[in-house]
């Protein structure tokens, strides 16, 4: 395989629903360009892309397949993503290292919910976009209603570069307005009969072509300065315009394929090659100091790794880009993000589970690797002169977690080193272990996402698992003032332990001034700052701890262990054992004694008078409220605000946004657990929603005690 300069290297992503047809596609991108002698199809389970064992039980991409082909003294690089919105991860590690999307739109349906989240991601990271529909051989597709549709919610940058002479079983034809033929296909696809447009669509397609021509002017001052004269362009001229305007998003062109039977799928292909922009072409990528790193063969190497995979019998096999200078067989590289070096064994051009050793690769390319010994998904590589590091990809948050633990316990070492082993694979999952909880939490994308996860840790790693509904990281705080004293006096023999403590409680609030006296029960309390500490709890809130002793009834070195002593009741609120927040302790008096008194005394002295007094102090639980917003068809919106409403949500705003109505609202993470499943029940699929942590809010208060009831058993079973 020759080496390919930069400027001779393009990078594609295919996106698009689930079912859209992203992976038959690839495998007739391939079998055009000879990478393989026969094209496969997810039903037999022989696909280039979808190769895993889990991929190939639920009949999904789970993982993005990287490949390349090369088509006319072009290397196109194609990361073959999965559609569900479980697997969003795929999509958006493809997006971050190609230079161009193409959006597959299954001919069936038209633009659907994961079409709009496909798109969204392009435009946050600023990829050029085409649109391809496919399956039009389908009996209820209709093209012009989907162009329409299109249209409507994309705008007027949709444009058609190819439309079908008729959709259906028969379609075996189109209408290449760029090109101004027709193309037509025998029933076995592959290489296409070009023609003349016949007499009945020439109009259709003189009117076509020009809307092309114009669109394709509009980027370029000179070519619109000729499209004014003339009224027309050459076809160079054309992708000219056309490659200028991918590159500024001002132009989606259309096409159209019947990928299951290698129909259109060579013209495209064509079009890749001739048409969208080289890496070179493209804005540069800026490292995590802010500086431009140039798409330079001729700069210091520095290589990004994106993606690991974990495969049978080889290990981890990494997925690369190169950022900059070229990679060899050999090199020695710095990790800079792991500060050990690396050297680099046989480096390869992709093609799913079989790969292609090279001599090398320059900047732009992509490529992989096996057998490195300490490198991980996000790690940069650098030659001796080159000091980079990336962190450019950014993943949404998660949307569904489930507490982990194996059936049998003795295995749980084994189920956490499996599962950050798969993490390479998918950083959409989301380790965490729970202090607060006591629970092993793996934090997804949808109920999907962990399912895949459970079958390939029962399948492939051999151990079983079972989720559990996550415990909820509820906070505990006061709302109003209260007093309480505790002394503490143990005598066992020899020294004793004695220490008293006498301190109020209050709610705190950001800026609120610091307290001169208290009026408790008719008396007054006044106080006489000799003290304070700020704490910033790690679970959020503060703690304020003051110290208003006075006349030496507890010596200062004692205020530590009182400070201690509330601090360890905090990490265990009086109510359910949840952390508490947001409170302020005064210690205004107390007594020691001469002898017995020390740090352990005042330290159990201290939590027992803070937990009376926060009883006494109005206690309330906190739950967390996230924001949420939903994007569901217009349709479904009553069935979901009243599915929500059902969940104790508070609608905060509907919007209309690309053809989708986009419902905002703040809802408690309780009413989160099982969202994804009654979303995805309520819009037959059609939905999808983000979430983000928002505030701390009062629960009711029939749920406080419903939440007291549950701890005080659990308490009980637990003696």
């Amino acid at each position: 395989m020759k080496v390919y300069q930069t400027n001779e290297i393009k990078n594609i992503a295919l996106i698009g629903s689930a079912g859209s047809g992203k992976t038959t596609l690839a495998e007739s991108m391939l079998f055009e360009a000879g990478i393989i002698k026969r094209r496969g199809t997810v039903e037999q389970k022989n696909t280039v892309s979808d190769y895993f064992p889990v991929e190939q039980e639920y009949g999904y991409s789970v993982f993005p397949t990287v490949f390349h082909v090369e088509w006319n003294n072009k290397k196109l690089n194609i990361i073959d993503c999965p559609g569900s919105d479980d697997f969003v991860g795929g999509a958006i590690t493809a997006l971050n290292v190609t230079d161009q999307a193409v959006i597959l739109i299954n001919g069936q349906y038209g633009p659907e919910v994961g079409t709009q989240n496909a798109f969204r991601y392009t435009e946050k990271l600023h990829k050029p976009v085409i649109f391809l529909v496919n399956q039009l051989d389908r009996d209820n597709c209709d093209f012009d209603n989907i162009l329409t549709s299109m249209q409507d919610i994309y705008g007027s940058k949709c444009v058609p570069v190819q439309y079908p002479i008729a959709t259906g079983a028969g379609f075996n034809a189109v209408i290449d307005v760029l090109l101004m033929k027709k193309y037509s296909w025998k029933p076995e696809g592959g290489a296409p009969i070009i023609e003349d447009i016949p007499a009945e669509e020439m109009d259709k397609a003189k009117e076509l072509h020009a809307a092309l021509v114009e669109a394709a002017a509009a980027n370029d001052d000179t070519l619109m300065e000729k499209f004014f004269e003339e009224e027309t362009l050459t076809e160079d001229e054309m992708r000219e315009g056309i490659r200028k305007g991918l590159v500024t998003r001002s132009i989606f062109p259309v096409f159209c394929v019947c990928a299951g039977k290698d129909m259109g799928v060579r013209r495209l292909m064509e079009f890749l090659g001739n048409v969208v922009p080289f890496v070179s072409e493209m804005p540069k990528i800026h490292n995590t100091r802010g500086e431009e790193v140039a798409a330079d063969a001729a700069a210091p190497t520095s290589v990004y790794f994106f993606k690991t995979g974990l495969e049978p019998h080889i290990g981890e096999v990494s997925y690369f880009k190169v950022m900059s200078g070229s990679i060899k067989p050999g090199d020695d590289l710095s990790n800079a993000d792991r500060s050990s070096k690396e050297r680099i064994g046989t480096i390869y051009a992709c093609a799913g589970a079989n790969r292609v050793p090279v001599d090398e690769l320059k900047a732009g390319d992509i490529g992989c690797t096996v057998k490195l010994k300490d490198v991980k998904t996000g790690n940069t590589l650098n030659a001796k002169d080159c000091e980079n590091r990336f962190d450019f990809i950014k993943y949404p948050n998660s949307k569904y977690s489930r507490a982990i633990k194996p059936v049998n316990s003795s295995e749980m070492e084994k189920l956490m080193a499996a599962v950050l082993r798969m993490r390479q694979e998918d950083p959409t999952w989301v380790v965490e272990q729970s202090k607060e909880l006591r629970q092993t939490i793996i934090h997804g994308q949808g109920e999907f996402h962990l399912r895949t996860l459970k079958w390939r840790l029962e399948n492939n790693e051999k151990i079983q698992v079972q989720f559990e509904e996550p415990k909820i990281p509820y906070r505990e705080t006061i709302t109003k003032m209260a007093r309480a004293d505790y002394r503490h006096k143990k005598q066992s023999g020899g020294a004793g332990q004695f220490g008293e403590v006498h301190l109020i409680v209050e709610p705190y609030a950001e800026g609120m001034p610091d307290p001169t006296s208290f009026k408790i029960n008719g008396q007054e309390f006044k106080m006489n700052l000799k003290g304070k500490e700020e704490i910033d709890l790690e679970w959020g809130g503060k703690l304020v701890f003051i110290n208003s002793v006075v006349g030496g009834a507890i010596d200062t070195r004692f205020m530590p262990a009182i400070l201690k002593g509330i601090m360890e009741r905090m990490e265990q609120g009086p109510l359910t054992g949840s952390y508490a927040r947001d409170v302020r302790v005064i210690v205004y008096d107390g007594k020691m004694h001469p002898v017995d008194s020390n740090e352990l005394s005042f330290m159990l002295a201290a939590r027992q008078a803070f937990s009376a007094a926060f009883r006494e102090a109005g206690p309330k639980i906190l739950e967390p409220i996230y924001d949420l917003e939903v994007y569901v068809p217009g349709d479904y919106m009553g069935d979901v605000m009243s599915d929500l409403q059902g969940r104790r949500a508070l609608i905060m705003g509907m919007d209309s946004e690309a053809g989708y109505q986009k419902l905002s609202a703040k809802i408690p993470l309780k009413e989160l657990s099982n969202y994804s499943i009654a979303l995805s029940s309520i819009t037959g699929g059609r939905a999808s929603f983000s979430t983000k942590f928002a505030s701390y809010e009062l629960v009711p208060a029939d749920i406080q005690q419903q939440l007291i009831a549950a701890h005080e058993a659990e308490a009980k079973d637990e003696e």
